[in-house]
């Protein structure tokens, strides 16, 4: 425990220096405009919740992806990645802080988003299940902390982590239901969809601003935690190995 809170401590003094950070918060509540601003000159029905949960999981995600390269490839550039891989202490949960840490710091863009639709577009979403809106999110925030590790390897090897970063962001904001739901895709990409934590986290965020009663939020909930842990699980173990092979080969600070 304590080597997670000394990583999420240390993750969150970074994030208040940090432009992406800054580059989250400012980019929500531009989306929310974009969204709602489309849907009321197309005269669509109200898709209010969906011009909320969308900025606020895409935010999640894009903070996610750059942290987790960013953090390995600074260090590496740093010097300071070989003495963490040296030390006794187990890397992973030092890292799953720090995601953790930045993750939640990206929780803001949920607010940002609801006050933005209530402020420009007097949509004031209700919340008529909030204990079910307030599970979500963190589960969401667990998941997406916990699936960027299954990256961590990846940044490792690769020199420009910005390039696997580019290229897993918008395919994953579509395949995950945060711009449609998933239900919208072609029926041949559903089960593709729903092996992504995020198309669980967009149905259930948008039915807990939805006036039905939510369909099986515990079991959802489960769901989107299991995935997380899935992707959190099999990162550190293919982490584990590259550190090995690169420790063994003497070759980390050329990988």
């Amino acid at each position: 425990m304590k080597l997670f809170l000394n990583g999420f401590v240390f993750q969150l003094r970074l994030a208040r220096r940090s432009p992406d950070t800054f580059q989250v918060c400012a980019t929500a509540p531009l989306l929310t405009v974009i969204f709602l601003a489309i849907n009321k000159y197309t005269g669509a029905g109200d898709l209010t919740s969906f011009a909320v949960a969308a900025p606020t999981l895409m935010s999640l995600w894009m903070l996610a992806l750059s942290t987790a390269g960013s953090a390995l490839t600074e260090d590496r550039d740093l010097g300071t990645l070989e003495g963490q891989i040296a030390a006794p202490a187990p890397m992973e949960l030092t890292f799953l802080g720090r995601m953790c840490s930045v993750v939640v710091v990206g929780l803001v863009a949920f607010a940002e988003s609801w006050l933005v639709a209530g402020l420009l577009f007097g949509r004031w979403l209700p919340v008529p299940h909030p204990f079910v809106l307030t599970g979500c999110l963190l589960a969401t925030a667990v998941a997406t902390a916990g699936t960027a590790g299954l990256l961590a390897p990846l940044f490792v090897l690769t020199p420009s982590a910005r390039t696997v970063q580019n290229t897993l962001s918008f395919p994953f904001y579509l395949l995950g239901g945060v711009l449609v739901p998933a239900s919208s895709l072609p029926d041949w990409v559903q089960p593709a969809s729903r092996a992504i934590f995020l198309s669980w986290c967009a149905d259930l965020l948008r039915d807990s601003l939805a006036a039905p009663p939510v369909h099986l939020p515990a079991l959802r909930l489960l769901a989107v935690l299991a995935l997380g842990a899935v992707g959190y699980g099999t990162g550190m173990v293919l982490l584990h190995r590259v550190i090995m092979r690169v420790r063994r080969a003497g070759t980390l600070s050329q990988t």
